[in-house]
């Protein structure tokens, strides 16, 4: 369990390493409405090379509402066993009470970088004046840890192991699609997906970190859940 946590801590600090490269590395105003963009030279290469295309963006966007549903539903799952269990916390699976936290972290980021503006977007979307922040991608943090967590959860609630590797591929699939589509559609920089992954994978680790250590201590009979 060990390992999991070490890897979150390593991809938090590359996060935040990013974060600071971006802010000081190579920075120029390469972006609509002359906005600054760090290592502006590997982003801008990047995007012209990758160009812009309509049809990823579309595509990323369902994946980011399938994500959503995914979501809703492990959340009803959890309400439906709190009420089952008659508003006691403690009797709802741990692995959905700690699945909550991790949405709530996430949602928390997600907000957060939505007004913390370290990279703006390449391109003015319609209606728009002004880019919006882009880093880190917080589509591909959804999706990623929304389809990143569910692959967890398949562990313990999918009894058949070729169900459950099917449901994994499709998972895996999600998360590739994803993070190559929101490259190729052009509305984020590179720095801003590595940015995504970097964050996504640190929750993970974290939260699979925390369900390996709650089990083996139930597994010693230090706690009781």
């Amino acid at each position: 369990m060990k390992r999991y946590y070490v890897i979150s801590a390593l991809c938090a600090l590359l996060f935040l390493a990013l974060i600071y490269v971006l802010k000081t590395v190579d920075v120029a105003a390469i972006g609509p409405a002359g906005t600054a963009v760090g290592l502006s030279h590997i982003n801008q290469t990047a995007f012209e090379y990758f160009g812009e295309s309509d049809f990823w963006y579309q595509l990323t966007k369902m994946l980011g509402f399938l994500s959503m549903a995914v979501a809703a539903f492990f959340a009803i799952a959890g309400v439906v066993q709190l009420i089952m269990a008659g508003g006691h916390f403690f009797k709802v699976d741990r692995e959905l009470r700690y699945l909550g936290a991790l949405y709530v972290i996430t949602a928390a980021i997600y907000v957060l970088f939505d007004k913390v503006a370290v990279n703006c977007r390449p391109v003015l979307e319609a209606g728009q004046t002004f880019p919006e922040p882009s880093f880190p991608s917080t589509h591909t943090l959804l999706v990623f840890v929304v389809m990143g967590s569910t692959m967890i959860l398949l562990d313990h609630y999918i009894k058949s192991r070729a169900g459950r590797r099917l449901l994994q591929i499709f998972c895996d699939a999600v998360i590739g699609v994803t993070v190559i589509g929101r490259l190729l559609s052009g509305v984020h920089w590179v720095t801003d997906i590595a940015g995504g992954i970097l964050i996504s994978v640190s929750l993970l680790c974290l939260y699979k970190g925390i369900l390996e250590q709650s089990k083996h201590r139930m597994s010693k009979g230090i706690i009781m859940e």
